[in-house]
């Protein structure tokens, strides 16, 4: 009789390429900081980044990528000279062909509107999005989730609330769910009203008291037009209407959203506020993080509604999207314009809001968008923001 062996068959581990647009960014280094605890799993194939060459040439040493792509002609010529063996491109086109390449997977942490025109690119060719660019579908959530399906590429989104969304969602298709809670910290000015608000400076609203984070996204937050933004993208995202879902203060940002089903039941996903979970997510890896210890919180998690007349950018999110057509377009674009202006200090805080409804109010909406389209209300938005501005 012929002997088993006790040997433990080993399952071959098939190395994923992951293309990142924006390595430099908050989010791009956390992913490369998972990318080096699990180079078995995975490998940096492309590095992009529009102003930081130093770090990115960290990064290019550090991981050697295929291929870079940069902003600007003269910086592509200096790495190209640098590192002959790596292909270098610059600009949009650059951009493109980085998402449409021969990476397994394009993590889309771009900040704003430029990360639309990769994530068209992407989707027609396929590919497996690792979404944290909400802008994105703010703006074209319409075309994208078309463009996808048609195409057999797969979004995973990145971002705290969306991948805790996500992760209650799983093994329930074809429930149905009776509401999506999103969570929000309610950024360093919760409990504010609009007279503190007009008083508020760019440096005291870039301190969020619980997640590092770039410039644009943390006004956002202050603002919380971030959570107005969020609920535009979970609608195209999980395909939920606009009133099923709610916004929840969480100050403490350990519950990162939660699903309540028909049956009344909730499922909740907690964690420490740190975005390398939602990043190695689905994979569940060793990331070398404090884990929660969820009784010292057990008596501390508060939950509240948004004072949406102090913070009017969630009303204006959801006009938006309950409008539909261009209006989620216009609502990015003014936004973004607005966000520069007030880091420039050209603006008060509460001048963001006031202007961005005064642009929506004017907007004549467009319906059935293609890609031109698309970019095409961006740039009349912006154009009437700084005609606005002068």
């Amino acid at each position: 009789m012929q002997q088993k062996a006790n040997v433990r068959e080993k399952k071959q581990i098939i190395m994923k390429k992951v293309a990142i647009l924006g390595s430099t960014g908050s989010i791009g280094t956390q992913a490369l900081d998972v990318i080096e605890r699990n180079r078995e799993e995975f490998k940096a194939s492309v590095l992009s980044c529009a102003k930081k060459i130093w770090l990115l040439e960290e990064q290019i040493e550090k991981f050697a990528p295929e291929a870079v792509v940069v902003a600007e002609e003269k910086d592509a010529l200096y790495l190209a000279r640098k590192y002959p063996h790596i292909d270098v491109s610059f600009g949009t086109d650059g951009l493109n062909a980085a998402a449409a390449g021969n990476s397994d997977i394009v993590l889309n942490s771009l900040v704003g509107m430029r990360g639309l025109v990769p994530t068209y690119y992407a989707a027609k060719a396929g590919k497996t999005i690792a979404f944290a660019n909400k802008e994105t579908l703010v703006a074209g959530g319409e075309l994208i989730m078309k463009t996808a399906a048609e195409n057999g590429a797969h979004l995973l989104p990145v971002d705290s609330e969306h991948s805790a969304i996500f992760q209650c969602l799983e093994g329930n298709e074809g429930r149905s769910v009776r509401r999506i809670l999103l969570t929000a910290s309610g950024g360093p000015f919760r409990g504010y009203k609009r007279e503190q608000l007009e008083k508020v400076t760019a440096e005291q609203a870039l301190k969020h008291p619980k997640w590092n984070m770039g410039a644009k996204i943390s006004i956002d937050s202050a603002t919380m037009m971030n959570k107005g933004l969020e609920v535009i993208e979970a609608r195209w995202l999980f395909d939920i209407a606009a009133e099923k879902i709610e916004i929840v203060v969480h100050p403490q940002s350990v519950v990162h959203s939660m699903v309540e089903y028909e049956d009344t039941a909730i499922i909740a996903q907690l964690g420490m506020p740190d975005m390398r979970v939602p990043i190695s997510y689905p994979k569940r890896l060793a990331l070398g993080l404090r884990p929660l210890d969820p009784f010292s919180y057990a008596s501390s998690l508060t939950f509240e509604k948004p004072d949406t007349k102090a913070f009017s950018c969630i009303r204006l999110a959801y006009d938006a999207l309950k409008a539909g057509g261009s209006m989620t377009a216009a609502l990015n674009a003014a936004n973004e314009e607005l966000v520069s202006a007030f880091l420039d200090k050209k603006i008060l805080f509460t001048d963001i809001q006031d202007n961005i409804e005064r642009v929506l109010n004017a907007h004549e909406c467009r319906y059935n968008l293609s890609l031109d389209d698309i970019l095409e209300v961006d740039r009349e938005t912006r154009k009437k923001i700084k005609e606005l501005l002068r």
